[in-house]
């Protein structure tokens, strides 16, 4: 419904107007009233008006590809929202829901083009507006990306875990197994060779002696990197399902697109069906 010029008082955005110019502005804004908990648009929807908060909170707020609700921000008197939309003629952005009783004041393109008209002051206040939106989204980007589970898992190891590890590298590999055999025959062949003077006569109880104290420390630090891995195969099916749900959640969003399409496709053939009824014959 129209608004009334007194509604535009106590407005900062309105307050650069002079009486003859709110009055003039007050004839091509809306004023409305919405409910808690009802929705004013929703993301992906058209948009072709800007909102001035009067008195109550508008929650806006998206979903990304998880499906988790990421609010950007609340609307509270006097803030305005919308206005993205309809500078560039795009579709909205965000999804705004009222937090509870809400007095909203609504501006088409007309209106904010006489606005600036009136007083082009009022577009630096509009970009402020903007350029808030925008830090508290680029915040929320800095704060939600995730790295690559590996790096982030390489950065938080102990030292006693990279020791694990390459422990259990090296006791694994080739490089292990020719040296510590070369070692063996070595040892063995050493002590034969040396018979009466050898420091660990035949069946060699010394070197079974340190064979079985590297076992028993080798067997530990080698559960420790297994036990690791097994943490960091658990990162990647996290990381496996949560892929999975992002496009399952995608292929439910484009259903969803579809569905909103097909269903204003149907209002408008009514409508066109209606309006050929109503032709004279």
């Amino acid at each position: 419904m129209p608004c009334d010029v007194s509604l535009l008082n106590d407005i900062k955005f309105f307050e650069v107007l002079d009486a003859d110019d709110r009055r003039d502005l007050a004839s091509v804004i809306n004023h409305s009233q919405i409910a808690e908990g009802d929705t004013l648009f929703r993301a992906g929807e058209p948009g072709d008006s800007l909102f001035v908060v009067r008195s109550g909170e508008i929650e806006l707020f998206v979903k990304d590809t998880a499906g988790q609700r990421i609010v950007l921000t609340i609307a509270k008197e006097g803030d305005l929202f919308g206005e993205l939309a309809l500078l560039d003629a795009g579709s909205r952005t965000a999804t705004a829901v009222a937090l509870g009783e809400c007095e909203l004041l609504e501006m088409d393109r007309d209106g904010l083009m006489l606005l600036f008209k009136k007083n082009p002051d009022t577009a630096l206040h509009m970009l402020a507006a903007m350029g808030t939106m925008i830090r508290k989204a680029d915040e929320l980007l800095r704060t939600r990306v995730s790295r690559n589970v590996n790096v982030e898992e390489e950065e938080t190891l102990t030292f006693g875990q990279r020791i694990a590890d390459r422990v259990a590298v090296f006791g694994g590999s080739w490089t292990f197994i020719i040296s510590f055999g070369l070692f063996l025959f070595a040892w063995m062949a050493l002590n034969v060779y040396l018979a009466v003077r050898a420091f660990d006569v035949y069946p060699f109880i010394l070197l079974n002696l340190l064979l079985s104290t590297l076992a028993a420390l080798q067997a530990p630090v080698i559960m420790m990197s297994q036990n690791r891995q097994a943490s960091k195969d658990r990162l990647k099916a996290d990381l496996d399902y949560d892929v999975n749900l992002k496009a399952e959640l995608e292929v439910a969003h484009l259903h969803e697109k579809v569905d909103r399409i097909y269903e204003s496709m149907l209002d408008r053939f009514k409508q066109v069906e209606k309006a050929l009824k109503q032709l004279p014959s």
